[in-house]
């Protein structure tokens, strides 16, 4: 129980303080995409996680929904990674302290909100509505790299779909423990991630659309108004209270 409560402690909200001090751990890349030379590993995941009418996006519907899961950070599945955040910080600069899970063990990652993407833009003869966000690894993570997360709207189609891709590599690791147990596990623990990350934000939209929105990030106590995100939530459990509501 202490172990699921780590983000909640003041020792977290002092980590979390002292991401402020730390740089980007790497030089930039070349854009668009970095050199396999580098190492690099690129990842690419793009799915459908609802529907509306073509055009614009519909005030309260899928895309507005996602939108603001994706920036409280709701999507992420908890078995893998949580996150210790101060929302009333603007977006874009925002330090988050990613709590990565893998072997049963705990580490802190630190992150920066570097880019944040609003705007329609086309890709072929399409025109889509694009809302996003994007952070990169700090000092002390155990990777080095990017990830972006893309709301998108196809205006055409109404289709909605949620887009995370990024790249990264491992970053110097002195633990030979740590270091070969990210080895043998860092890459199924990502792909693990941004496939159950996909299907958890599916499941959360269309409950919305049901009427049973999905609980807000857990409030930290002491006043300094921090939240760790994703809140607990289940299917099983949103179906229930859903048929309750309606019995």
């Amino acid at each position: 129980m202490l172990r699921e409560r780590r983000l909640f402690r003041p020792e977290a909200a002092a980590a979390l303080r002292a991401l402020a001090n730390r740089d980007v751990n790497y030089r930039p890349v070349a854009e668009p995409v970095p050199s396999w030379t580098a190492r690099w590993s690129l990842d690419a995941l793009r799915c459908t996680v609802g529907r509306e009418p073509p055009g614009e996006p519909v005030a309260g519907g899928a895309w507005e929904i996602a939108c603001r899961l994706v920036r409280e950070y709701q999507f992420a599945d908890p078995r893998i990674v949580r996150t210790l955040y101060r929302p009333g910080d603007r977006l874009l600069g925002r330090d988050m302290l990613l709590e990565g899970r893998f072997l049963g063990l705990r580490f802190d990652l630190g992150v920066r909100v570097t880019s944040v993407i609003d705007e329609t833009r086309r890709r072929g003869a399409a025109a889509e509505r694009v809302w996003g966000w994007g952070y990169q690894t700090l000092d002390g993570h155990l990777e080095e790299g990017e990830l972006r997360y893309e709301v998108i709207k196809q205006l055409e189609t109404g289709t909605v779909e949620f887009v995370i891709q990024g790249y990264s590599r491992r970053a110097p690791i002195a633990d030979p423990i740590v270091r070969f147990g990210f080895h043998a596990f860092g890459r199924p623990t990502q792909h693990r991630f941004y496939r159950l990350g996909g299907r958890r934000l599916y499941r959360m939209v269309q409950a919305e659309l049901r009427g049973v929105p999905a609980p807000p990030p857990e409030t930290v106590p002491g006043g300094e108004g921090l939240v760790v995100a994703p809140s607990p939530w289940s299917e099983r459990a949103e179906l229930g209270v859903e048929r309750r509501s309606r019995a």
